[in-house]
């Protein structure tokens, strides 16, 4: 998408967002939509609408390339501000796994810092497509963000996006004094197939000298079997579809039983591989297909003495990490995660 082009997409999506609730609920059809106890936002309700009419397809139904590049567009279009950093810089680490380092205009330094992996199924997703709410983390965060872009499937399968972002937090941990960053208050988080990530290597990495300080999990894939009732439930008509998940699973895993290996499914870690852990933000939405896999994740941190902040944002969707930019009610979201990680990494 030219620069252009998105300028323009970007103007009209917000322009859209700005009409009167009343009038985005008539134009999606006259009513509330709500499932059980949770009433979906306005805002999501008339995107939805609108996606349909506009003829969109799934991204299950989409070339790889295609369901690429639409991540990336869509991610800008309905994103937060873009703050200014003291410094961005990418790099190459640990073999060649590309980062990017964001420096906040104001902190101290040695600094606590943030390893980050991005969301889109093991398949899609970029530094770019979440370089304005790393940009959030960063600043409001108080805090060095290091965003890595690991290993996509299906060119590289499971357990390659594991392997890449457990070298890459090793890495960071081992560089601190380079980076100026403490290495005592260096967190890791993720959202969607990045939440799994992070999830993963706060384990993975639980016996080493340097360990992560806090989770920051926005609404985790933890459960590969894909059995939690909201799968189904909510698997419909909220942006990320069943056959899309399923999609993402066949392209990242090489066969079924990866489903119930703990790196892919971090569910499954026995109890005491998870006492020890460390403390974790596990942030869900009413309409998330992940909603139940991400609870019951921090239900089992808790059980087993990890102290754990559980939030459900009951209007939203899964993606709304990405649109605060757009959707009023997510912005409180972003707000929320960065204040989480400030006062863990303080």
């Amino acid at each position: 998408m030219s620069n252009l082009r998105a300028r323009l997409e970007k103007r009209l999506a917000l322009a859209a967002m700005s009409m009167p609730r009343s009038w985005m609920i008539a134009l999606a059809g006259g009513r509330r939509r709500q499932i059980d106890e949770f009433v979906l936002d306005e805002q999501i309700q008339f995107a939805i609408a609108m996606h349909k009419r506009l003829g969109k397809k799934p991204t299950h139904e989409l070339a790889l390339e295609e369901a690429r590049r639409e991540l990336v567009e869509s991610a800008l279009i309905m994103a937060p501000r873009v703050r200014p950093m003291a410094r961005v810089e990418d790099r190459r680490i640990d073999g060649g796994i590309p980062i990017r380092i964001y420096e906040p205009l104001l902190h101290r330094t040695p600094a606590p810092a943030l390893v980050f992996f991005h969301g889109g199924g093991f398949c899609l997703g970029n530094l770019d497509s979440h370089d304005p709410p790393c940009r959030v983390l960063a600043e409001d965060g108080h805090c060095l963000v290091i965003s890595v872009d690991y290993r996509l499937a299906p060119e590289h399968k499971f357990p390659a996006a594991v392997d890449d972002c457990v070298a890459a937090f090793r890495w960071v941990a081992s560089n601190a004094e380079k980076l100026g960053v403490d290495p005592a208050r260096i967190a890791v988080g993720g959202d969607s197939a990045g939440g799994n990530l992070a999830a993963v290597v706060a384990q993975q990495t639980r016996g080493d000298a340097r360990k992560p300080a806090f989770q920051l999990l926005i609404y985790p894939a933890t459960d590969f079997t894909m059995s939690m009732p909201s799968i189904r439930q909510m698997g419909r008509g909220f942006f990320l579809e069943y056959d899309t998940m399923v999609w993402f699973r066949e392209r990242y895993l090489n066969n079924e039983a990866e489903r119930y290996d703990v790196r892919a499914s971090p569910l499954f870690a026995p109890q005491e591989q998870l006492a020890g852990l460390p403390p974790a933000m596990v942030a869900t939405a009413g309409f998330d297909p992940l909603r139940d896999e991400g609870r019951a994740y921090a239900d089992k941190l808790r059980d087993a003495g990890v102290p754990v902040r559980y939030r459900c944002y009951p209007s939203l969707f899964h993606g709304f990490f990405s649109a605060s930019g757009g959707l009023e009610s997510a912005r409180s979201s972003l707000v929320e995660a960065a204040a989480a990680l400030r006062e863990a990494l303080r």
